[in-house]
């Protein structure tokens, strides 16, 4: 045997077999390891998060995102007009400017009021032309209007893409007198629109009541102190023992009056008896709202013949807008968590996230009918000129109740006054969005972002597949506790707010 012979021995039979079970150990490992892999893989495609926008997205800098998510024709109404020369960035801008003509003087503000009364007065429907009249089976909506103008333009944004929208006749109530915003609302060309001022603002009455008088009372003095001062209100505090904040009350004085003025005193729909909308001006539609809105009037007369209040919108943290198309009779689809809502001191902007699981199965076309509560229910909610009729003959239960919230308010009227309590029906999914990170007391440092806009609309991108359903499956849920009448939230304790939120509702046209 030769040297290199000697030097391979033969591997003993038990070695070769341990090695072999080793390599399929091993295979067998690597095996499933990669079909655990693919199958969360392919699990994950059946039910993929909503990514969040980009990062670009996320702030006051996304201009351009936020106009990549919109259709061209629609630019317009997010990009402002320059105001003047010398604030244009750059030539276009500046000949824009220049063809807009002179910068207008500020507005005093008896100017202010002489063109409040002049809008009020004449009542003009725009592009009544073009649309054709009000009719019964068209949506009336109306959209409340402080001075955030941003939002404002993403609302507008939001209607002109919904469909049917041409039919609608567009109410924009305004309790503060600005150029731009006119100019802004006097561009909608995509149906009727008319505009009204809340004539009891704090901008035309800034020293006076309902404004802040110099006379008034401070908000936190003491009654004793106060009746030895002979302020104004001093024998008028409030549930709390404080006085009222004209910032405070003037949303509740603007909410009652609009109503009053569009169901009982504007021409063009005093006796229109179909439905009326409310909307505000942070708040963002989907695309298919009214056809939603339709199939809800429909389900109401059909299978909830004592609901008299319908909801678009929910005060949700998490929504499953994406669904695993695949799953043909899924239960519960929605992983949804109430955002904390309005209490007698703090108004918490929406905190969104869209984690959507594979295994949930979004309600798209799922509504529920429901007892109406204000922190639920208040947003994107509408009805007839049946309940509104119900609801003005409850207006000294409305007006002195010691709570500015005029959604509380509404509350205390269907659990003390009425005949038959609000009831409500309520989609699962939610067609109006509420996109405003500030509120009345809610502040931020940043009062304009936009991020929240941009999650919106990325959401409803992803949704589009489950939107127009063609028809509604209504759950009806039933209360046997009976509720007790709640203690208001004060900062309406005055009698002088109480009375003029009576006599809004007592004037003529």
């Amino acid at each position: 045997m030769s040297p290199s012979s000697r030097g391979l021995r033969a591997m003993p039979p038990a070695l070769g077999r341990r090695r072999t079970a080793s390599c399929l150990r091993t295979a067998l490992f690597l095996f499933l390891v990669t079909f655990v892999w693919l199958q969360l893989h392919v699990a994950s495609l059946g039910g993929r998060p909503v990514p969040d926008p980009p990062p670009d997205a996320q702030g006051n800098d996304s201009v351009a995102a936020l106009l990549s998510m919109v259709p061209q024709g629609l630019h317009k109404y997010l990009t402002p007009r320059p105001r003047n020369a010398s604030a244009a960035g750059n030539a276009s801008d500046a000949a824009a400017a220049a063809a807009a003509g002179p910068a207008r003087a500020p507005l005093n503000i008896s100017d202010i009021r002489r063109n409040i009364e002049r809008y009020n007065e004449q009542q003009s429907v725009l592009n009544e032309d073009a649309f054709g009249p009000l009719t019964n089976d068209s949506v009336v909506i109306v959209v409340q209007v402080h001075t955030r103008i941003t939002y404002l333009r993403h609302l507008i944004v939001s209607l002109a893409q919904a469909r049917y929208i041409e039919t609608v006749l567009l109410v924009i109530s305004h309790d503060v007198y600005d150029e731009e915003l006119n100019e802004l609302v006097q561009s909608v060309d995509f149906c009727k629109v008319i505009q009204i001022f809340y004539p009891y603002s704090i901008q035309t009455h800034p020293h006076e009541f309902p404004g802040e008088s110099p006379g008034d009372c401070p908000r936190n003095i003491q009654k004793e102190q106060a009746r030895k001062l002979m302020c104004n209100n001093a024998l008028y505090p409030d549930l709390y023992g404080h006085y009222r904040e004209a910032k405070f009350t003037q949303t509740k004085h603007h909410w009652w009056w609009k109503a009053n003025r569009v169901f009982n005193q504007l021409e063009v729909t005093r006796n229109h008896t179909g439905l009326v909308l409310f909307l505000e001006e942070d708040h963002y539609v989907a695309e298919d709202f009214l056809h939603v809105l339709r199939l809800m009037q429909q389900t109401a007369h059909t299978s909830c013949v004592h609901c008299n209040i319908l909801s678009l919108g929910s005060y949700l943290k998490t929504y499953n807008y994406y669904a695993d198309s695949k799953k043909k009779d899924g239960g519960p689809a929605v992983a949804q968590k109430a955002v904390g809502r309005r209490t007698s001191g703090n108004n918490v902007a929406p905190s969104w996230g869209f984690q959507v699981l594979p295994t949930l199965y979004q309600h798209y076309q799922k509504a529920e009918a429901t007892p109406w509560i204000s922190s639920k229910h208040n947003m994107g909610m509408a009805f007839n000129r049946s309940t509104w009729e119900d609801i003005r003959r409850c207006a000294d239960f409305f007006c002195t109740y010691d709570d500015y919230n005029w959604d509380w308010s509404l509350q205390h009227i269907s659990q003390g006054c009425l005949a038959h309590r609000l009831h409500a029906i309520v989609m699962k999914g939610p067609r109006v969005f509420h996109i405003g990170e500030c509120g009345v007391h809610h502040k931020k440092a940043n009062c304009e972002s936009t991020a929240v806009i941009s999650k919106v609309q990325h959401v409803l991108k992803y949704a589009s597949k489950h939107l127009y359903p063609p028809r509604l499956t209504l759950t009806v849920t039933t209360t046997t506790k009976k509720q007790k009448l709640r203690k208001g939230n004060g900062g309406w304790g005055d009698l002088r707010d109480h009375q003029l939120c009576v006599n809004m509702t007592r004037s003529v046209r």
